[in-house]
């Protein structure tokens, strides 16, 4: 019994490899994360993920899906010929204050798996983010200093924690 799960083990691992080169076999991505920086609550923000058809016959993304509703991707309409590029634009809504860290999922017809690329950045509260830009960025830089500061000094885990943004999103 043993070596039938791993037997199977063993088939479901080289069935998914096989299914991602397949996929990338077929077209080739400008990048595979973006990273969006700090952003500011309730501004949505977008990126425009460039698909490059590598493979010899047009391709069709079929679908393109995302790992939660505040990230909402646009497919591009009809095939992608040999050589050429189309883009995904992929928009965060940027509702909740907190770090970013979603998946976008582009399914190709013939294709067994969808291609994943991700999304990264943080949102900061209006507040949080005005003074960060007003500060040249310098501001979260210092966050982050405190903060490991206070996990080595007791006596400054109340300044770090009066500076540093705690709120995490349900997404």
């Amino acid at each position: 019994m043993k070596k039938f799960a791993l037997l199977a083990t063993a088939f479901v691992f080289a069935y998914a490899a096989n299914a991602q080169s397949k996929v990338d076999s077929m077209l080739k991505m400008n990048v595979e994360t973006h990273d969006f920086g700090k952003i500011k609550q309730g501004i949505p923000v977008s990126y425009e993920f460039e698909i490059k058809n590598i493979y010899n016959a047009p391709i069709v993304v079929e679908n393109a899906w995302a790992s939660c509703g505040c990230t909402v991707p646009e497919k591009p309409t009809g095939p992608i010929a040999p050589g050429k590029s189309a883009k995904i634009k992929v928009t965060y809504n940027a509702a909740a204050v907190a770090p970013i860290n979603k998946d976008v999922y582009i399914q190709l017809a013939g294709a067994p798996q969808p291609k994943t690329v991700h999304i990264t950045g943080e949102v900061l509260a209006a507040e949080a983010y005005d003074k960060y830009v007003k500060d040249g960025g310098k501001i979260l830089t210092k966050q982050v200093t405190e903060t490991n500061a206070a996990s080595t000094t007791p006596a400054k885990s109340s300044k770090a924690a009066t500076l540093t943004p705690a709120t995490k999103s349900s997404h």
